[in-house]
């Protein structure tokens, strides 16, 4: 049971990221019991709130921020697709998680508590350590027990997910069959019919490049657009202008010490006589038997405790130890091995302890006290923690008379700005309809090009683009939607022009010759030299022509393909072989079954988790931007 951790790898990677990349989807009990601002969906009947998915939706972004870095660019998150991927993530975790539960999958405290305490954010010294624990979670804005329900709804959800990914079906003749096609060889030569041998015949009039002009008219519309200028207020951007003194440092260093201590851990090893869950009372008694006679050998000889642990002990990852459990906190061990070790003094052995897990006989080894680090160690950390809660609670405070400055003070940026002391930026040429990006959500973009704002000369309102930030534009230019004259794009077309009749003549000249070709004509051919290419490994041909080599029957050679190219040219391509794979590495067939088998077992989960999702009660509503329209 104590070895849990290291068969569970993958899963305590992924406890981690819910920590350093906070972001999953599922169903919190805690954020149910907190205040539910509505719903967006139900399973079965269990609500997914408003605030929920509100929180899901931050805490991607957070997680996207984080890997993509200064290239982010939240306006992703506006789009109506990523809304409901995101949502349509909670109810299928929350659907897992109930099917599992249905299917008397549990995760138990003690599995729950190595899990997390194998977790290297929450260790200190390579030790579980329940103030880092708490400061981490603090962090996030998580408590405790979200956590651990988080985790464990995770973990119960994954022993489901598990049972079908890692057991899908494979084939020895498909793995081969695969192998001998991804690797099958074909002798190819080819030859290339590019628009620059075309041009010079190709003559474009002047009235073609008006008739072009005239029939595509939204091909050389200038989008409607707008220079604006705005303000970003934030609570970061308050930071510079919060003061914490001295006595505010030692007020929170005296009400928060358990976030700056260790707290007592005991290092206790120990003898387990597994219990099964279903044993029967005769099966029971038997056991206790057994573990009051190891109880009394070690009575009789206490200092032979670890040579009676690897003898006796049915603990795979302690008994080669001796026993030894090395050390841990409160919160670690399942609560009746708690109380006993957090009762015994350094070398006493407690009697029997009954589990969920069976028989337990514990020998204390060590205690390591309690330590409060000095305040002088923390005293940077404290005022950072200070500041960045003085900016937020100022932020609040500010938010709404920001907005209402904004507002009120139509004809000017400046009242704003100076309210909360920022500067006035200046942007760039925004076009109305285009991407969001950076600052200019769509929300912003949407209220820029509003009729409020453009015609009335208004401020735009505060706009929230992000947690604890928002934004105030105003129009400072603006250019309506208008058709570039002929003049300015006349070359364009003609260009254009040419190369498209020349791309005609490039295909047309292609196609004949493949057609004299398969009928085994003698044609003239600058063919280049003749290379090896597989479906994965091209040598530098076009892709459209490999997939045209590969289609094409081999019976007879040399065969001959052709097809349209990227560039809008044609390219030729000869056949000359076939190099079938003589004999497959045993190594390579075993990685070829494994992915086949990880693929078809990827495919029974989706097919149950749809098959589920038809049996279950869902009912998603609609975001409230797509009821408005």
């Amino acid at each position: 049971m104590f070895d849990f951790v290291h068969e569970k790898k993958r899963l305590v990677q992924f406890v981690l990221a819910l920590i350093i990349l906070p972001f999953a989807f599922w169903g919190v009990d805690s954020y149910q019991k907190s205040g539910d601002a509505g719903e967006l969906a139900t399973v079965n009947g269990e609500k997914i709130s408003v605030q929920e998915f509100d929180n899901a939706l931050r805490q991607q972004k957070q997680r996207m921020s984080e890997l993509a870095g200064a290239g982010f660019d939240q306006s992703i998150f506006e789009k109506p697709e990523v809304k409901h991927s995101i949502l349509d993530g909670l109810v299928s975790q929350r659907l897992l998680v109930a099917e599992a539960r249905k299917s008397g999958l549990v995760v138990s405290d003690e599995q729950l508590a190595g899990v997390i305490g194998g977790i290297n954010a929450f260790q200190k010294e390579g030790k579980f350590d329940k103030q880092q624990y708490e400061s981490a979670l603090n962090a996030q804005n998580m408590s405790p027990p979200m956590f651990e329900s988080r985790v464990r709804d995770e973990l119960t959800s994954r022993q489901l997910t598990d049972a079908y990914s890692r057991n899908g079906y494979t084939s020895t003749t498909v793995a081969d069959h695969l192998i001998r096609l991804n690797e099958q060889q074909r002798l190819v030569t080819s030859v290339q019919f590019d628009l620059g041998a075309f041009m010079s015949q190709v003559k474009v009039t002047d009235s073609a490049v008006a008739a072009y002009y005239k029939d595509n008219q939204a091909e050389f519309q200038l989008p409607e657009r707008a220079k604006a200028e705005y303000v970003v207020f934030s609570a970061e951007s308050l930071l510079s202008q919060v003061v914490v003194d001295e006595p505010e440092v030692k007020k929170y260093y005296s009400e928060n010490q358990a976030e700056f201590g260790t707290q007592e851990q005991r290092q206790a090893a120990h003898i387990l006589i597994s219990l099964p869950a279903q044993a029967s009372e005769a099966e029971k008694q038997a056991l206790k038997t057994k573990a009051e006679e190891v109880l009394g050998k070690v009575k009789q000889s206490p200092a032979s405790f670890a040579v009676l642990a690897k003898q006796y002990s049915q603990d795979p990852g302690s008994a080669s130890n001796g026993g030894d459990l090395g050390m841990f906190g409160r919160g670690m061990m399942v609560k009746p091995f708690e109380e006993a070790v957090f009762q015994l003094k350094v070398g006493e052995t407690s009697g029997l302890i009954q589990s969920d897990f069976g028989f337990h006989i514990i020998r204390l080894s060590a205690i390591k006290p309690a330590k409060l680090q000095a305040l002088a160690d923390v005293r940077e950390t404290i005022i950072q923690r200070l500041k960045v809660q003085k900016a937020t609670d100022r932020f609040a405070e500010l938010a709404e008379k920001f907005s209402n400055t904004v507002y009120e003070q139509s004809d000017s940026l400046k009242p704003a700005a100076e309210l909360v002391g920022v500067p006035v930026r200046q942007g760039d040429w925004l076009n109305k309809g285009q991407a969001a990006t950076g600052v200019w959500t769509d929300k912003v973009l949407q209220a820029v090009f509003s009729d409020d704002v453009l015609k009335n000369k208004r401020n735009t309102a505060a706009v929230e683009i992000s947690s604890n930030m928002l934004l105030a534009a105003r129009v400072s230019e603006y250019q309506a939607a208008t058709v570039r004259p002929l003049s300015e794009v006349a070359g364009s077309i003609q260009k254009k022009l040419q190369q498209l009749q020349a791309s005609e003549l490039a295909i047309k000249q292609g196609n004949e010759m493949l057609a004299r070709l398969q009928r085994g004509e003698k044609v003239n051919v600058a063919w280049q030299s003749v290379k090896p290419v597989t479906r994965s490994q091209h040598a530098g041909f076009d892709i459209e022509l490999i997939k045209q080599v590969f289609q094409a029957g081999v019976s007879k050679l040399p065969a001959y393909v052709g097809v349209r190219t990227a560039q809008n040219g044609f390219a030729l391509a000869r056949i000359d072989g076939v190099k079938e794979i003589e004999a497959i590495d045993e190594g390579k067939r075993n990685r070829y079954l494994q992915q086949i088998a990880q693929i078809s077992g990827e495919e029974l989960l989706r097919a149950y988790l749809a098959d589920a999702k038809k049996r279950a009660d869902i009912s998603v509503k609609p975001f409230a931007s797509e009821e408005k329209k």
